[in-house]
Formats: C-alpha cells, sequence, structure tokens
C-alpha cells in the first residue's frame, strides 16, 4: 500500500511540473507587473531579447547557463538588458531580464544577478561602440573549435563570405572578469561586427537584435561547416579574395537592404508556436 501511495505522489508531482512547464502557461521567472513600469521601447526590447535567448536555446547555441546575448535601452546612460545569471536560455522571458548600468550595478529592482564575464564584454562593446546596440557571444563546439584553429575562419562556404568581409580576432586572456581586457577587445574589435574570441567562442554586434542574430546564425553556420569541410579529409577548394569583397553587397540585394529584420517576423512566429511565454 505504501508502495503504491509513493507511486501516486511521484506521479502527481510530475504532471504538477508538466503543468507548470506548458507552452502559455506563466513562466516562473516573469515579473507580471513590469510591462506597466517600463516605456514601450523597452519593454519590445525585452521581448526581442527574451526571443533571441530562446532561439539561441532552439538551435543548441547555449553553453548551459554560461554565454550572453544584450541590448542598449534607448537613453544617454548606457544602461542595457542582460540574462538572469543562472536561468537556462529557455527559461528567459522579457521581464526576467536584468537591466544594469556600465559599472554592473542593478538599475532595476531586480532578484537576479547577472554573470561577471558577461557584464566585463558587454560593456566594453556598449560602451565604445554607439551602433552596437545588440552583443551576442556564444561557446558553440564549432565556433570554439574554429577559433582555436591557426588561420581561423577560412573562406570555404558562402556563410563564411559575410564575417569575413568584417571579421575582428581578439586572443584568449583567459576568463574574461578583468576591467583591463576591455580596452584589448574593444581595440581589437574595431568596427568589425563580428568577432572570433580565441579559444573561447565568437561575438556578433549590431544595431538591432534581428541583425545580430542574423549575424550570428551566419557566422555559427559558417564555423559548422568549416569543421565538416577539414573533417572530410580531401582537398578543399578556397572562395576568391575578389568575391569575397563584393559579398556584402550581394546580400543586400537578396534581403533588399532589410537584413535580419526580414527574417525575424519568421522566428517569432517559430517561438509562439512552440512557446509564447518568453513575452512573459
Amino acid at each position: 500500500m505504501q508502495a503504491t501511495a509513493d507511486k501516486k505522489a511521484t506521479q502527481d508531482k510530475q504532471a504538477a511540473g508538466d503543468k507548470q512547464n506548458t507552452p502559455g502557461k506563466p513562466n516562473t521567472l516573469a515579473d507580471p507587473g513590469l510591462k506597466d513600469r517600463v516605456s514601450e521601447a523597452e519593454w519590445q526590447l525585452r521581448v526581442d531579447l527574451a526571443a533571441a535567448y530562446r532561439l539561441v536555446a532552439h538551435y543548441g547555441w547555449d553553453d548551459l547557463i554560461f554565454t550572453h546575448l544584450s541590448v542598449r535601452i534607448p537613453g544617454p546612460e548606457h544602461h542595457f538588458l542582460i540574462n538572469p545569471f543562472g536561468a537556462l536560455f529557455e527559461e528567459i522571458t522579457a521581464s526576467s531580464l536584468v537591466k544594469i548600468d556600465l559599472n554592473g550595478e542593478k538599475v532595476d529592482e531586480s532578484p537576479f544577478w547577472v554573470n561577471p564575464a558577461g557584464f566585463t564584454i558587454h560593456s566594453a562593446i556598449h560602451q565604445a561602440r554607439e551602433d552596437a546596440q545588440c552583443v551576442m557571444h556564444t561557446h558553440t563546439t564549432a565556433g570554439v573549435a574554429v577559433s582555436a584553429q591557426r588561420e581561423g575562419l577560412l573562406p570555404l562556404s558562402q556563410q563564411s563570405l559575410f564575417p569575413l568581409a568584417g571579421l575582428a580576432y581578439h586572443d584568449y586572456e583567459g576568463i574574461a572578469v578583468r576591467d583591463d581586457e576591455k580596452a584589448r577587445l574593444v581595440r581589437d574589435l574595431g568596427a568589425a561586427n563580428f568577432m572570433i574570441l580565441r579559444n573561447h567562442g565568437l561575438l556578433t554586434c549590431a544595431p538591432t537584435i534581428p541583425d545580430a542574430f542574423l549575424a550570428m546564425f551566419i557566422l555559427q553556420r559558417a564555423c559548422e561547416i568549416q569543421v565538416a569541410a577539414l573533417a572530410g579529409g580531401q582537398p578543399l577548394t578556397a572562395v576568391p579574395q575578389a568575391i569575397v569583397d563584393k559579398i556584402v553587397s550581394e546580400g543586400d540585394k537578396v534581403t533588399s537592404s532589410q537584413g535580419g529584420l526580414l527574417a525575424w517576423p519568421g522566428l517569432l512566429r517559430k517561438l509562439d508556436r512552440i512557446d509564447p511565454c518568453y513575452r512573459d
């Protein structure tokens, strides 16, 4: 009898957990009242950044809780939003994102704290680059593999050509928690929107979340293709530099100069079908 009771208690507990995680149900990380306490512009950025976190998880680019995406909130304060450290990317919601300043201090009340490495990398770029409204950083297997290869990203695919038109590199200095690394990171990034962090991973930045996400999608796919091509053990054909030099203008024609915004609505529809609670 006791075994039966214990089994039923376990089943009830599992059912309760499943109910809590059902798409469309309230997310435990959400703050239901936050939407009414922030501007419409900030709320839209929160929704889009939460969507980007969910998409990173969907495509398998997350590294448990150890990478980060951020977006700057309009205004002279250089406040920006970043993930609540400790939350899986698949859990993040618009209202759970943490607003911090360039000193890493929370601007608004939040029960969550921030990854110090995330603060170091993102605050450096947001402070130095007015155009880098969104910054994305990942530790994917393919991205780290290419970052460890001496030649870095090679012109082996159409996808690789877009990053190669403006790609920066930053040498590994250990876990990014020291303030003195900021200046070197910013110097190495320069005006580029794509960066490979040696032995570490990938970074993209852009004026908008959709553009930064598209840049990361392309850079990640280029790294995946390179790892697969090198594993094939056959001689490889590189794309001539003359083609690399004109690829960006050709890409603008394909997207009618809309960049990431062309694909973003479809990506949001994908997320809404999977689990719309990222909007909470």
